[in-house]
């Protein structure tokens, strides 16, 4: 049953603020240690694990949820704008938890961070939907902006060099195979996390469609959170592989 629902304009301001913050005490932090998923998980320890596919799917899911639930619980009179970026949205994390989880090949997850990127999916889903439901205002002459094509354009090209990346990266190695490759091909050419940039741009490409508070903070928080990781993954090939190439920047190509 459709319900009307008020802006929470403090809560929008609140979790925004929050997520910046938290961005920047994720960047501080991660740059200094790893997050302890993938290639940098601790086997030696006892912590409880969940497989790759299962954890990708448990995880992005929300994302996806949230906001599909708010859409059919809200009033259908929220315009096509609202509508066009929330479901820009949704494929995004349509695509990561119902086509990349069944395709992964990755390691085992930890089942903590499988729960605590649960919990940031969930309020970071609810943020978007109900910014763009209940709070964006967008006129007639909006769709004719160019920040909106802009931002779209933006945000596909990073969907694609995501999807495009993922691909290469699930196919560095032979079935049984076990040791790690340079990835090579597509923007790997140029950068060691051409996966990170994809999403970054993504989230980037979004945030200027938008031009809200909430996109961007979640654009900032994305490029603290796997910026660092792009860093790190820069620096194991670095130092594991010798025929590395010296060219190669770490996230943003002829620049880091």
């Amino acid at each position: 049953m459709s319900t009307s629902m008020q802006c929470q304009e403090l809560l929008v301001q609140g979790l925004s603020l929050a997520m910046i913050l938290g961005g920047v005490m994720h960047f501080i932090y991660l740059m200094k240690s790893h997050a302890a998923y993938g290639r940098y998980v601790d086997t030696s320890g006892s912590s409880m694990v969940v497989p790759a596919r299962l954890a990708w799917f448990l995880q992005e899911l929300p994302a996806l949820l949230v906001p599909l639930i708010l859409m059919l619980t809200t009033d259908g009179n929220n315009g096509t704008g609202r509508h066009l970026m929330l479901w820009t949205f949704c494929l995004h994390y349509f695509q990561r938890s119902c086509i990349y989880s069944l395709l992964t090949k990755g390691r085992p997850y930890p089942l903590n961070i499988m729960l605590l990127g649960m919990v940031f999916c969930s309020i970071n889903g609810f943020l978007q939907a109900h910014y763009l439901l209940h709070c964006a205002t967008y006129h007639k002459t909006w769709f004719s902006e160019a920040c909106l094509l802009a931002g779209l354009i933006i945000f596909f090209t990073g969907m694609g060099i995501n999807i495009h990346s993922d691909h290469i990266l699930r196919n560095l190695r032979k079935p049984g195979e076990i040791s790690y490759k340079i990835p090579r091909g597509g923007l790997f050419e140029y950068v060691s996390g051409a996966n990170f940039f994809g999403e970054i741009v993504e989230w980037l490409g979004y945030a200027v469609a938008t031009r809200s508070l909430p996109t961007f903070a979640f654009a900032f928080f994305t490029i603290c959170f796997i910026g660092p990781r792009a860093y790190h993954h820069h620096r194991f090939y670095n130092e594991k592989f010798e025929d590395f190439p010296r060219s190669r920047k770490s996230l943003i190509p002829f620049i880091f």
